[in-house]
């Protein structure tokens, strides 16, 4: 009865193994930790947490596969910053290396060929980890939601200066990137409602015809 009292839900139990809920489920799943149904719950033993948290349990630990990620955001130039931010990664690197990305472009700019090609091995579990010499190399919003989806497949982000921001003049090229994006937008928008305007009264214009 005891041992009843003291099964922790999954996500109690997750956070003890300073892991994802997705990543304990599917070690439910393969048989690699116990679990109890409780209703439509899984639930896991305290002792077995405290077992699989020591490495008594017997799972392999996942290799150390890194993706180094360096970015620039000149569409040309600056090879020498890509170059340095990959030298500094590869020295600090204490696994292996699978690929290094490099991207050009804003960081405020979603769909990047770069940041694509890390997102799809991050997806396919090619890499357990995935570096940047600072954060604002992989994005400069959302960094927080991109790592709650590397920890759903087991990834984790790892920065090297983690306080230090982008340069001013970067800074000044994302500011230009965000005002041009905005206004290409609105000047769509605009576009799309004169479009129709014309189509309506081109509409009316036929109609007034046809019926004199």
């Amino acid at each position: 009865m005891v041992w009843y009292m003291e099964l922790p839900r999954m996500s109690k139990a997750a956070k003890r193994l300073g892991i994802h809920q997705m990543t304990l489920r599917q070690w439910a799943v393969d048989g690699k930790i116990p679990f109890m149904w409780v209703g439509r719950e899984r639930r896991f033993s305290s002792v077995d947490v405290e077992n699989m948290k020591r490495g008594s349990a017997s799972s392999i630990p996942r290799p150390r596969r890194e993706v180094l990620y360096v970015r620039v955001s000149g569409s040309s130039g600056q090879e020498s910053s890509l170059a340095a931010q990959e030298e500094e990664l590869r020295a600090t690197s204490t696994g292996e290396v699978v690929k290094v990305v490099r991207d050009r472009g804003s960081g405020l700019r979603e769909n990047r060929s770069g940041l694509n090609r890390v997102l799809a091995m991050v997806s396919d579990g090619s890499v357990s980890v995935v570096r940047e010499t600072h954060e604002d190399r992989l994005a400069r919003f959302g960094v927080g939601w991109l790592k709650q989806l590397f920890a759903v497949y087991g990834v984790t982000l790892e920065v090297l200066h983690p306080k230090k921001s982008g340069g001013r003049d970067e800074l000044l090229d994302d500011f230009v990137s965000l005002v041009t994006t905005f206004a290409g937008r609105l000047y769509g928008m605009r576009s799309a409602q004169a479009r129709k305007r014309l189509l309506a009264e081109s509409g009316q214009c036929a109609g007034g015809g046809d019926a004199g």
